[in-house]
C-alpha cells in the first residue's frame, strides 16, 4: 500500500467492488480486458480504446439494443407534433400535448429508474416499455378518430413510463469496468456519442417518415423501434448490473443537489440554442434548412464526444468553462447575417457539450448512493430536460421581443451562469481533488 499525494494505490491479486453505485458481494469477477488481435500484435501496435471496450463479452449484444431503443427518443415529440398538428390543425394542441408528456415524465422517470435498481432492468423495463408503446398507439387511434382533447394528453402522459435507456446503459458499463477508470471514461464518452447520433438522427427519421408516408408514421416506427431495442437490451442478462443485496442508504436528490442545477442550466443551453437557430434560418428564408444546420451542432458534440473517450478525462470545471467561451460564438456569427459562419459556430459550440456531459455524468455516478445509480442518472437527465423546456420558452420569447440574433444571448448567459456555478460550487471537483482509492490488477488499464 502506497499513498502518493492525495491518492492511495493499493496493489492486490484480485480486485473487488469500488465503493459508489456497484453491489457489494453479488457481482462476478470484472470481465479480464480482451487481448491485442493478433494483427495487431504482428505490427507492435496496441488496440484502440473502443476496440478493447467492445472486445468485453456482452456488450455488443447491449450496445445494439440500446441503439436501437434509443434513436425513438429523437423521433417522438417531432413526430406527435406533425402528426397532431396535420391531423387537428392546430400546434398549440400539439405543444400543450408534448409539454404534458414533459412534466409526466419529470415524475415518472425517476420512480421508474428506482423500480428498476430495486428489481432489474429486464424485470421492470419491459413492462415499463410496454406500457409506454401502448400509450403511443393509443395516441395515434384517438388522433386518427378525432377523438376528445383530453385522450390525447391522457395518452401522450402514458408514454412517461419509458425506461431511461442511456441510464441503463451506463449503469452496465459502470458495473462491468468499475475497476477501470479509463475504460469506463471511455465507455461514458460513447454513450454521450450515441446520445449525440441519435437526437441528430431521430428527428430527420421521424420528420421524412410523417411527411412522406403518413402523419402517424414517426409514431408507429418509434413505437416498434423502443420495443424491439428494449427486448434486445434486456435479453443480454450476462451484462446486467446485480441487484444490490445491502440495504439503500442516501437519497440520490440530497446527492446529487450540488450538480442538479448544473444540470437544469446545461439543459437551457441547449434548448435556447435549438429555438434561437430555427427562428433566425427562418428569419434568413431558410427554414427548410434548419434541421440540417442544426444537426452540425449534434454532429460536431458527436465528434468530440468520441475524440474525448480517447484521452484523459478533464475537471468538469475546465469543461464548462470552455462551453461558456464556444457558446458565445453562434451569437458573434448570427450578428455578421453569415449563415456559412454560423453552422461554424455552431459545430465549435456544440464540440464543448459533450466533454462537459460526459464529466458531469461521471461525477453523477461517483456521488449517487450504491444500488441507486438508474434512479440518479435519471435525476440529472430530468433536469437537463427541465432545462430544455425552460430554455425554449426563454429563447423563444426573446425572439418575439427582440429578434433572433438577441435570442442567442440566453445560451450564451446560460453557458455564463453554468460556468459560476462550476467555479463556486464547493462540491463541484474532478475526483484527483479528493482522496481517492486506485486499484492495481496484474491485468491493469493499459492506458
Amino acid at each position: 500500500m502506497t499513498v502518493t499525494g492525495s491518492t492511495l494505490v493499493i496493489t492486490a491479486a484480485a480486485p473487488s467492488d469500488t465503493a459508489h453505485g456497484h453491489a457489494r458481494g453479488t457481482a462476478p469477477a470484472t470481465p479480464a480486458p480482451a487481448p491485442a488481435p493478433a494483427r495487431d500484435r504482428g505490427r507492435g501496435r496496441a488496440p484502440g480504446p473502443y476496440r478493447r471496450l467492445f472486445a468485453l463479452p456482452g456488450t455488443r449484444g447491449f450496445t445494439a439494443g440500446n441503439l436501437i431503443a434509443r434513436l425513438p427518443m429523437g423521433m417522438f415529440g417531432v413526430s406527435a407534433v406533425m402528426m397532431i398538428a396535420g391531423q387537428r390543425g392546430s400546434y398549440a394542441l400539439a405543444g400543450a400535448v408534448t409539454a404534458t408528456g414533459l412534466a409526466a415524465t419529470a415524475v415518472v422517470a425517476p420512480l421508474t429508474a428506482r423500480l428498476i435498481d430495486r428489481h432489474g432492468q429486464a424485470r421492470i423495463a419491459v413492462p415499463a416499455t410496454l406500457i409506454a408503446v401502448l400509450g403511443s398507439l393509443s395516441l395515434v387511434l384517438c388522433v386518427r378518430t378525432g377523438a376528445p382533447a383530453w385522450t390525447l394528453f391522457a395518452s401522450y402522459a402514458a408514454t412517461a413510463t419509458t425506461p431511461n435507456i442511456g441510464g441503463m446503459s451506463r449503469a452496465r458499463w459502470t458495473h462491468l469496468l468499475r475497476d477501470s477508470p479509463a475504460a469506463h471514461h471511455t465507455a461514458m464518452s460513447f454513450e454521450q456519442a450515441a446520445d449525440e447520433l441519435c437526437f441528430m438522427l431521430g428527428p430527420v427519421l421521424a420528420a421524412f417518415l410523417c411527411g412522406m408516408a403518413f402523419p402517424e408514421a414517426g409514431t408507429l416506427a418509434g413505437a416498434a423501434l423502443l420495443l424491439t431495442g428494449m427486448l434486445v437490451f434486456t435479453s443480454c442478462r450476462a451484462t446486467q448490473p446485480p441487484v444490490a443485496a445491502a440495504p439503500r442508504q442516501g437519497s440520490p436528490l440530497r446527492a446529487l443537489s450540488p450538480l442538479l442545477p448544473l444540470f437544469l442550466v446545461t439543459g437551457v443551453v441547449f434548448g435556447s440554442m435549438e429555438v434561437a437557430s430555427i427562428a433566425y434560418l427562418d428569419f434568413q428564408g431558410l427554414g427548410a434548412a434548419s434541421g440540417l444546420v442544426l444537426a452540425l451542432q449534434a454532429a460536431g458534440s458527436c465528434a468530440a464526444g468520441l475524440l474525448y473517450g480517447t484521452v484523459r478525462a478533464r475537471s468538469l470545471k475546465a469543461c464548462v468553462c470552455a462551453l461558456a467561451v464556444l457558446m458565445t460564438l453562434p451569437w458573434a456569427a448570427a450578428a455578421t447575417g453569415s449563415v456559412p459562419a454560423l453552422a461554424c459556430a455552431l459545430i465549435l459550440a456544440g464540440m464543448a457539450t459533450a466533454p462537459t456531459m460526459v464529466t458531469a455524468m461521471s461525477q453523477v455516478h461517483a456521488r449517487t448512493p450504491q444500488g441507486r445509480l438508474n434512479e440518479g442518472m435519471t435525476l440529472a437527465v430530468t433536469a437537463t430536460l427541465a432545462g430544455i423546456a425552460v430554455g425554449s420558452a426563454s429563447a423563444g420569447s426573446v425572439v418575439e421581443g427582440a429578434g433572433p440574433v438577441a435570442a442567442y444571448a440566453v445560451p450564451t448567459a446560460a453557458a455564463l451562469i453554468a460556468l459560476v456555478i462550476a467555479l463556486t460550487g464547493r462540491s463541484i471537483r474532478r475526483p484527483s481533488d479528493r482522496s481517492r482509492v486506485v486499484r492495481t490488477a496484474a491485468a491493469h488499464d493499459p492506458r
